[in-house]
């Protein structure tokens, strides 16, 4: 089979797109699937959080300019088994003007995705979206079968929900990615020791059910520490209750996305 493609988004930042997509990626690849995360922020958060540095040449930019593809940038990462990583570069933030420029510029990462997943054996490719709704988190949409999308369980959560959603009917309705389907809505940053982030999980069970996973994501200093040392949460602190919701959501994530058999 081939690989499922995930793009984990959210045009509004620090809601913990990126903690989400580093966390899952590992927690997947300790469970034995065969995982590789792209990262296609120009800020290279995912990068360096997995203790990789900036290196020219090393990201997506290429092969959206039509130098190599993408099987040739996969680097392993040591410190995981099954864990591989695409990573960024200054350079890719370039990729946004020229991009515009192309025909048929929301289809150029599919291509090569498409390829990518013909060529390669991984079981999982999690694409980590840039806070924007720009052309490289467009063309991530496009890319993949399923969107995720990060919510952060506090006050103006809801707001620019709306607009991904749209975007994702968008992309269906114009038959540029008809497959597109919103994977799920994770509730990240919840602290339970406040009222009002009770009632926004709340309000967005009861607009969208079984949508939303039912784990939660909480608000944990370990899990922001851990991407200062090039660490995931489980290399950082195992048994900090960061860790143990990202082991969650990976065993639910594998339950609804049927990836047992991968």
């Amino acid at each position: 089979m081939p690989a499922k493609v995930f793009s984990i988004a959210n045009q509004k930042g620090g809601v913990g797109k990126t903690t989400t997509s580093i966390n899952l990626a590992a927690a997947l690849a300790d469970l034995g699937l065969k995982v590789v995360l792209i990262d296609m922020d120009p800020q290279g958060n995912a990068t360096s959080a997995l203790g990789l540095k900036f290196s020219e040449g090393s990201s997506v930019y290429g092969p959206l300019c039509g130098d190599g593809k993408l099987e040739d940038k996969v680097k392993d990462i040591s410190s995981h088994k099954n864990l591989s990583i695409i990573p960024s570069e200054m350079d890719l933030a370039a990729i946004e003007i020229e991009l515009a420029q192309r025909e048929n510029y929301l289809l150029q990462l599919k291509k090569l995705v498409d390829a990518f997943k013909k060529s390669t054996d991984f079981d999982v490719i999690i694409l980590d979206c840039p806070p924007a709704l720009g052309m490289l988190s467009m063309n991530s949409l496009v890319a993949a079968d399923y969107l995720i999308i990060a919510l952060q369980a506090e006050y103006m959560a809801m707001e620019g929900l709306g607009q991904i959603l749209k975007v994702l009917d968008s992309l269906k309705e114009s038959s540029v990615n008809p497959n597109l389907a919103l994977g799920g809505i994770l509730m990240t940053l919840f602290d339970r020791r406040v009222n009002l982030a009770h009632e926004v999980v709340s309000e967005v069970r009861k607009h969208f059910s079984e949508i939303v996973f039912r784990t939660t994501i909480p608000r944990s200093i370990r899990l922001s520490e851990a991407p200062s040392y090039g660490q995931s949460i489980f290399q950082y602190d195992p048994n900090c209750s960061g860790a143990y919701a990202y082991r969650y959501f990976a065993e639910e994530f594998i339950d609804r996305f049927d990836l047992k058999n991968a």
